[in-house]
């Protein structure tokens, strides 16, 4: 069964992660920062689920050597057999939203 978490539990799990990664590889919080180019600021938000910049995630990771959790974070996109049975061509955006105004209720 898979838990459902509040995306503050989210933040909360990644920083926690972070911070173990930093004290695994013995590095102190300044010396991560110089690595990853981001101030102590940023890196303490992300430590402590305070919120952070997408790109102070990926700077921090990168300088950790693990640049991969960015890859891991959506799967691959892959070719569903079925639509090349249905030669439908791929999609390139998503369907307009109806209003809500239009909606009907039976």
């Amino acid at each position: 069964m898979t838990m459902i978490h509040t995306p503050q539990e989210l933040e909360i799990m990644l920083g926690e992660n972070i911070k173990a990664l930093r004290l695994q590889r013995n590095l102190d919080r300044q010396s991560l920062c110089q690595q990853a180019g981001v101030s102590l600021n940023a890196l303490k938000n992300l430590e402590n689920a305070k919120g952070s910049a997408l790109m102070t995630l990926i700077r921090v990771l990168k300088a950790l050597g693990n640049e991969d959790w960015v890859q891991n974070f959506s799967p691959k996109v892959t070719v569903n057999p079925l639509h090349m049975v249905r030669n439908k061509p791929v999609r390139q955006r998503a369907s307009r939203r109806v209003a809500r105004g239009n909606i009907k209720n039976d």
